[in-house]
């Protein structure tokens, strides 16, 4: 009888990872989210707000490479949310065009959602570069944290009250920033040693 040879169990196997997403993304940046977390054994979910439609397609910021989203992330309540192990808000656009509200005195739902993220604090934030934006309307999830970001967000960082840190990668927490697209396979590398061994984490 021959040899059964099976591959090893990913060290994310069971593990949901979700990756906020509109029109402006940087297609090398997801594409590497996807096939790293996915080599890990990762259900990787995008979402974005659908507007009532089953799905949207969204092109990139370079080579407006198109892609099709049907994750709903107003349909993500807290017991929904707890189904996930970390939330990825990428370069790009896409927090600029997700804090979009009809009702300026309204937030966006993409802000709600991770106001409810950030009051669960097993639950893994994570941004890249001009991501934090999707915060500005609500300081107080900054206030007092450091984090990394791209040096055009650095002033506003500061007026939200978190502490910028002129790195590439801050942890604090449960949340992870970095400073640019080029540092994604730090922050992707980070999410999945943090999901892997949580005790590792800054304090």
């Amino acid at each position: 009888m021959g040899t059964v040879h099976t591959l090893p169990a990913g060290r994310l196997d069971g593990r949901r990872i979700g990756i906020l997403m509109e029109s402006g993304f940087v297609e090398e940046e997801i594409a590497y989210y996807r096939r790293r977390f996915g080599e890990e054994g990762a259900e990787v979910v995008l979402l974005t707000r659908l507007w009532g439609q089953p799905c949207l397609t969204f092109t990139g910021h370079e080579h407006q490479i198109p892609l099709d989203v049907d994750g709903d992330l107003e349909a993500l309540g807290y017991h929904e949310l707890l189904q996930y192990s970390a939330l990825v808000v990428p370069s790009g656009t896409v927090a600029d065009r997700l804090r979009y509200s009809e009702d300026v005195e309204q937030p966006s739902p993409a802000l709600e959602l991770l106001r409810r993220a950030f009051r669960l604090p097993g639950l893994l934030k994570a941004f890249s570069c001009h991501g934090l934006q999707l915060l500005s309307a609500a300081p107080e999830l900054l206030r007092d944290r450091p984090v990394a970001c791209h040096n055009n967000l650095a002033a506003d960082v500061r007026l939200m009250g978190g502490v910028y840190l002129n790195r590439d990668l801050v942890e604090d927490r449960d949340l992870i920033t970095s400073r640019t697209v080029d540092q994604c396979h730090l922050l992707a590398r980070t999410v999945i040693n943090r999901l892997t061994d949580p005790g590792g984490a800054d304090a």
